[in-house]
């Protein structure tokens, strides 16, 4: 299910939480939204998710409009940063309520899942740790087969083999079963191992919005020493939007053509050179200069 968003306005009072906001998401792929606390993230989240109602821009899933259609929310299933369940309510309870809203349940996956993750289906979910809690939603949340999964902090609360486990079965359901997952995060190196495309918000509005192969075959790192340090033209001639020099080893970010990068640089005979990958991190941090932010109020680790 393609996810079509097109100019999204919510404010609180004077204050505008999402500001004029536009992505396209496409089906079978994840896709990350990046950004600091009070970005705006979880609320436009939960405009997506149908929970508040823009005033202005629509959100479209498949064409149709998500606010008030019962249609479409019975294939689109949000996790929100805090686990939320019914007072006394156990996971059998949670899975009962799940099946009367969502059309493609699952009670083999959900038996299967509860059984894998070792969750007691008769325990109030209410006295369970925030890891256990979080194990808790995905398994009803995967076993309602959702065509689209929103995910606010998706790993926060799990240990590290829980994550591992619960990525694993979402990556399964995106290649197997075409679900589409947008996940809000403040953990860039995750993000980079999981998703097709990323965006970032700051001040409730998205800067950034790219494919992540595209953005990696556009940039990479150059460290080079040299007998002389050359002039400016030769961090012209390489594309270089960033250069750090310590000594006679130069330090580069470069950004364009990746294709003639080594033999632009063979010409200044250089002692030794290596080109190396940017990490995600990197990339936004040369991205977001060159559009005036500092990488400190956009991003947290």
């Amino acid at each position: 299910m393609n996810i079509n968003i097109t100019g999204v306005d919510k404010s609180f009072g004077a204050k505008k939480a999402v500001d004029n906001v536009s992505l396209n998401i496409k089906e079978g792929t994840m896709h990350g939204l990046l950004g600091s606390n009070g970005a705006g993230k979880t609320t436009f989240m939960k405009v997506m998710a149908g929970i508040y109602k823009p005033e202005n821009g629509e959100v479209l899933y498949g064409g149709q409009e998500v606010f008030e259609n019962t249609l479409v929310k019975s294939e689109v299933i949000f996790i929100q940063d805090m686990p939320y369940f019914f007072t006394s309510a156990t996971l059998n309870k949670m899975a009962v309520f799940y099946e009367g809203i969502y059309s493609n349940w699952s009670e083999k996956r959900f038996h299967q899942l509860a059984d894998h993750f070792n969750l007691n289906p008769d325990q109030p979910l209410n006295a369970l740790s925030k890891g256990m809690k979080r194990q808790a939603s995905f398994i009803l949340a995967m076993s309602a087969r959702p065509k689209v999964m929103l995910l606010d902090e998706p790993f926060d609360g799990l240990d590290p083999i829980m994550r591992n486990q619960v990525k694993n079965i979402m990556m399964q359901d995106i290649a197997n079963h075409n679900m589409t997952v947008i996940a809000s995060s403040h953990n860039l190196r995750e993000m980079e191992d999981l998703c097709d495309s990323v965006s970032i918000m700051h001040n409730g509005e998205v800067l950034f919005n790219r494919d992540l192969n595209e953005i990696k075959g556009s940039h990479c790192k150059l460290q080079i020493a040299f007998k002389t340090l050359p002039d400016e033209n030769f961090y012209k001639d390489i594309g270089a939007v960033h250069k750090n020099i310590r000594g006679r080893v130069a330090t580069c970010i470069i950004k364009g053509d990746l294709t003639a990068v080594e033999r632009k640089v063979t010409k200044y005979d250089p002692l030794m050179y290596d080109i190396l990958p940017l990490t995600l991190e990197e990339i936004f941090t040369y991205e977001m200069g060159e559009k005036g932010y500092e990488i400190s109020n956009i991003i947290v680790e």
